[in-house]
């Protein structure tokens, strides 16, 4: 499909040259062209692989048989010592796509994510203990970074999006990758997967559905939490300790987690809520090391100290 001039409305797909992006990037260019709509494809070169020079060159061979225009980003540096690959590449895709998306005018992004995605995303986010917003998965649709990021192929099996491939002849590569065991998710795809579908031949369409449920309860949770937090909040973003002490346990670290998650300049450890949520009815002046400093219990107000240190393994009374 030619595009129409910067007029026409737009709409980009993330492109990685596999089966799944390959199909959504087909899909979309048919039927964009019968609504005016300009379809880019975005590529991110991650430089983990050897082959990704071929994946580009896949995706670059598709868009000028079908006429798309394809901006492509490659990554820069790599993984920090203890960093997950997976984690550092997932940050640095995500904020290429939305440079690149950004730079060209398009404030909706395509992403090729189907059910079983996201039926494994909720087994790897239970088996790290995940809470309900982990359990939540992949949302359909989300804002962030000034885009609309759309998952329109969440409900959809991946028996069907093969199918779709085999119809229309796609050709598309293989991230060896997702064979590589060292990767939660390839131990999942290649081990427990294939067992569970023989135990559980609906596994797929019933922890698609379990996710939804954690979304709606992680966003039941987050509105609760936002009203207690009003409530328990302090000067200068402090936490009023009689305040939370006046709401129901199962409240108490609700909003304990919420609060830390904003005062904190890092992920909040479960282990340092929990902790908090048994040590601190009993403390009157005290202190606990968290990430990128440590907590200050001072006249009954809880206060990140992020420029200090942290020191010692307990609270200083």
């Amino acid at each position: 499909m030619a595009a129409r001039g910067a007029s026409a409305p737009r709409v980009a797909v993330a492109a990685s040259g596999g089966r799944d992006s390959t199909a959504l990037l087909h899909c979309t260019r048919r039927m964009a062209a019968a609504l005016g709509i300009d379809v880019h494809a975005l590529h991110v070169h991650h430089g983990l692989m050897p082959e990704a020079d071929d994946w580009q060159s896949q995706v670059e061979r598709q868009c000028r048989r079908w006429r798309i225009p394809l901006a492509v980003t490659r990554l820069d540096g790599a993984p920090a010592r203890g960093d997950s690959v997976e984690a550092w590449a997932r940050r640095g895709r995500y904020r290429a796509l939305a440079r690149m998306a950004t730079e060209q005018g398009i404030g909706l992004v395509l992403l090729a994510h189907h059910r079983r995605d996201q039926a494994e995303t909720f087994l790897v986010q239970a088996l790290r203990g995940g809470g309900a917003a982990g359990l939540a998965a992949m949302p359909r649709l989300a804002h962030r970074a000034g885009l609309v990021w759309a998952r329109p192929w969440l409900e959809m099996p991946r028996a069907a999006l093969e199918a779709y491939v085999r119809r229309h002849r796609l050709a598309h590569v293989d991230d060896r990758s997702n064979e590589d065991e060292r990767y939660a998710r390839a131990r999942l795809r290649r081990t427990v997967w294939p067992a569970l579908q023989v135990a559980f031949p609906d596994a797929e369409a019933t922890l698609a559905r379990a996710a939804q449920r954690a979304a709606s309860e992680a966003a039941l949770l987050s509105e609760v939490g936002a009203a207690d937090l009003r409530r328990v909040l302090g000067d200068a973003n402090t936490l009023s300790v009689a305040a939370w002490l006046a709401l129901t346990a199962a409240r108490r670290i609700n909003v304990l987690r919420l609060w830390l998650a904003g005062a904190l300049a890092a992920p909040v450890p479960e282990t340092l809520v929990r902790r908090l949520a048994a040590e601190l009815p009993a403390c009157v002046h005290a202190q606990w090391p968290a990430p990128g400093g440590r907590l200050l219990l001072r006249r009954g107000r809880l206060a990140p100290d992020v420029a200090a240190r942290a020191v010692g393994d307990g609270p200083a009374l």
